[in-house]
């Protein structure tokens, strides 16, 4: 059986889609699609579209995210991931609170990757600073990619 990552953001429109839609390119490319991810945001309107300019910002790196709509984080979704992968410390402790026995598997992105920090939220800012998140993410996703493969969820060797 595949193993699932699940991407959260707050409304699953800007940061988590595009980090799904990274990770499974990704993954295509360099783990022969042997991994599932998915996305969900806390605050998510279920249904909504990705916001146009993190549909652009990907576009221009030849990723389509047209097609993504939002979902809302649920209990489920947490349960069925082998890992969450979380843009901020809040959105980890707000998964922590829906399903408090996740904790192993549950980690800011940033942290997973190595790098650390929250990954500030771009909705309501020019394209340049989406730009920005989505070259962000592709290097924090390939990390974190590469750390899973080798160690799984809790990121023990």
């Amino acid at each position: 059986m595949k193993k699932r990552i699940l991407f959260v953001c707050s409304g699953n429109t800007c940061r988590s889609p595009m980090a799904e839609a990274l990770a499974r390119e990704i993954i295509r490319r360099q783990y022969g699609g042997a991994i599932d991810v998915c996305s969900a945001g806390v605050f998510a309107l279920p249904g909504a579209r990705a916001t146009p300019e993190a549909v652009e910002a990907l576009a221009e790196a030849g990723i389509d995210l047209k097609g993504h709509r939002a979902a809302l984080l649920s209990t489920a979704l947490v349960e069925e991931a082998d890992l969450v992968l979380t843009m901020t410390a809040m959105h980890r402790h707000q998964i922590l609170q829906l399903a408090s026995d996740s904790g192993h598997k549950v980690h800011v992105l940033a942290d997973y990757a190595g790098w650390g920090g929250d990954l500030e939220d771009p909705i309501g800012r020019p394209l340049a600073v989406y730009r920005d998140c989505a070259s962000r993410l592709r290097t924090l996703v390939t990390a974190a990619l590469a750390r899973f493969a080798r160690t799984g969820p809790a990121g023990e060797s």
